[in-house]
Formats: C-alpha cells, sequence, structure tokens
C-alpha cells in the first residue's frame, strides 16, 4: 500500500548569539535562541517514481531532496510541494528548517528512523548552531553546547517554557540579506579573537540572568540580560557585518525602540532581521503603531508580532484532502 502524504510546518527560530568562539575548553561555539510562532516553512510530500518539486523555484528542495536520496541509497523518489518558506538568509533559520522538513518527509515516506541530528549532519546543517534542529523537535527557548570533534550537531542542553504572554517585535529589510555560505565562511577565519574572559561573561549572562528570568517570567531581567549579550556580540561581530546591525535601516528602527526604552533588543544570527522583547501583545502593538508612524517613508522596511513556539513541528501523514483542510488552517 502506498504511504500517504505527508504535511510538515517547520518552524522559524531566533538565532540570539554564540556563547563561546575561543573554544579552550574543547567545544565551540554554544549559543541560545527561540523558536517562533508565525514563521514556517510548510511542505507536502508524497510518493512519486522520481525527485519532483513544485513551489522552489531556488532550487533548494531539489538539492536537498537529491542528496538524501544518494546519502540514504534509496531508488525512486518523491514529490514534495513548497507551500510557504521561511525567508531565506534572513536570521530565521531557513535553511536548517527546510533541510529537516524534506528529509523528514523523505523519512517518513520510505519508513526510515532518522533523528533530526542525524538528517541535519547528513545535509549539511547544524554546523555551529543546534538552536535550529531543537526548534523543530521541540521548540521553546534553548540553549545548546557547541561542538568538539566528535559532535556530530551541537546538542542541546537546556530547553525552557518560553512565557506565552511575551510578544517579539520583528524588524526586516526586505531588500537586505545576511552573510551565508562562503562569505559566511571567510567572515568567520577574519574575526578578531575571541578571550575566554569575554566567553565566560556570555556563559555568566545566560546561565545567571536569562534562563532564571525565563523561568521566573521576568521580562525585564531577562532584557536586560539579551542587551547586554547583543551588545558584547554585536561589537564583535561589527567588522565583518559593516556595523552592530547588518541593515543600517534595521538599525535605526532598533535604535529608535531603545530610544523610547526598550531593552530586550538584537539581531537574529547574521540578519538581517531585528528584534525587540515586551511583556504582551498590547504593548507590542502599540510599539508596532509606533515604528509604522516614524518609518513610514522607508519602504524597505516591514514589521511583524510574533510569539514564542513551545512546540516543534507539525508532522502529519493523512489522506490528501484532510492535508488540504490543515494548511489552510
Amino acid at each position: 500500500m502506498e504511504p500517504s502524504p505527508i504535511y510538515i510546518e517547520a518552524p522559524a527560530r531566533l538565532h540570539l548569539g554564540f556563547l563561546d568562539l575561543e573554544g579552550s575548553l574543547g567545544r565551540r561555539f554554544g549559543s541560545l535562541g527561540l523558536a517562533l510562532n508565525g514563521i514556517a516553512t510548510k511542505i507536502i510530500a508524497k510518493p512519486a517514481d522520481h525527485i519532483h518539486v513544485l513551489g522552489d523555484p531556488s532550487g533548494r528542495v531539489q538539492k536537498c531532496a537529491e542528496k538524501f536520496f544518494a546519502r540514504k541509497g534509496l531508488a525512486g523518489g518523491c514529490q514534495i510541494e513548497v507551500v510557504e518558506q521561511i525567508l531565506d538568509h534572513s536570521g530565521l533559520g531557513s535553511g536548517t528548517q527546510l533541510a529537516l522538513a524534506v528529509g523528514t518527509a523523505i523519512c517518513k515516506l520510505n519508513k526510515l528512523e532518522c533523528s533530526s541530528a542525524e538528517i541535519a549532519a547528513m545535509l549539511n546543517r547544524g554546523a555551529r548552531s543546534g538552536i535550529g534542529i531543537g526548534a523543530f523537535d521541540q521548540g521553546g527557548f534553548l540553549v545548546d553546547a557547541g561542538r568538539d570533534l566528535q559532535s556530530m550537531v551541537p546538542p542541546i542542553v537546556s530547553r525552557l517554557h518560553f512565557p506565552s504572554n511575551w510578544r517579539a517585535l520583528l524588524v526586516f529589510d526586505a531588500n537586505h540579506r545576511g552573510l551565508h555560505g562562503n562569505d559566511e565562511r571567510a567572515s568567520f577565519s577574519a574575526l578578531p579573537s575571541f578571550s575566554s574572559q569575554t566567553s565566560a561573561y556570555l556563559c555568566r549572562l545566560v546561565m545567571m540572568q536569562i534562563l532564571p528570568a525565563v523561568s521566573e517570567k521576568n521580562i525585564e531581567v531577562f532584557n536586560q540580560g539579551i542587551f547586554k549579550l547583543q551588545s558584547c556580540l554585536g561589537e564583535f561581530f561589527a567588522s565583518a557585518q559593516g556595523g552592530r546591525y547588518t541593515s543600517p535601516s534595521v538599525g535605526e528602527a532598533i535604535g529608535y525602540l531603545e530610544s523610547l526604552g526598550i531593552q530586550g533588543v538584537g539581531q537574529s544570527s547574521w540578519g538581517p532581521t531585528g528584534f525587540a522583547f515586551v511583556d504582551s501583545e498590547t504593548q507590542a502593538h502599540t510599539l508596532l503603531r509606533k515604528l509604522q508612524t516614524k518609518f513610514t517613508n522607508n519602504q524597505d522596511l516591514q514589521f511583524k508580532i510574533v510569539s514564542g513556539r513551545n512546540t516543534g513541528a507539525v508532522i502529519q501523514q493523512q489522506d490528501i484532502v484532510s492535508l488540504s483542510k490543515v494548511v489552510k488552517s
């Protein structure tokens, strides 16, 4: 009997920063981040004689599927329809979520048992951060422990439920893309040295301020910790990305939010997406209106209010009529 079609919804994530780029303890990178509601990559996959992709002019899905079939030695193919995609190179984890969605769908169709970490490694994802893999598997506010020489991908070592009333106000630049590929690798190689003192400071911020604040639902303390961490990392990466923010427009919008007293601000990964954490939907909408008024003449800037996501990817296997209802809901 032919397997039923698979629907997968893989959530975007914020990458809030690295913890140890020095690595003298044997592990490098380490990072923290948050899975998001409201932004996701969505695909429908079903059996086929060959690999056929709909709705992805970039060709990324085709490459992922071909690589996965080759790595697992699978015969035949599948049809993958891309219903929705996270904007690529925006700092929201589009590549990892796409790879995990495609790999998971192929596994389900072929009755293979592969973990998300195994899929990520096969498709060359998770080289520096495990936050996207954690977001796919379980959602929430996440910390990974970086990689040593034996690590397949960085393991998640902390996962907390993100307060349901808190919101992230996202700031996008429609005409800017963050560093990626060869440019990203070259930038990491050219960065200045990262001291053990800086790593100790950042790890202390996470362990003794940011994580307890999430657990105790203290937005003020959380935002203070995020601001300190982002300020430190923004200065460190400034030489590679042209300033604390990849996009000058996003930087200007975040600066305006800071002038209004909002502390928990920063940039996700290489950007250009910026963020500001607030304690309620009401406050988020108040700030949104102020941003829209302030930057009404800047056509590049876009804004979106999202909540943290405390569940992982949606994975459903059923008849195509039922899946069509899920996609539309």
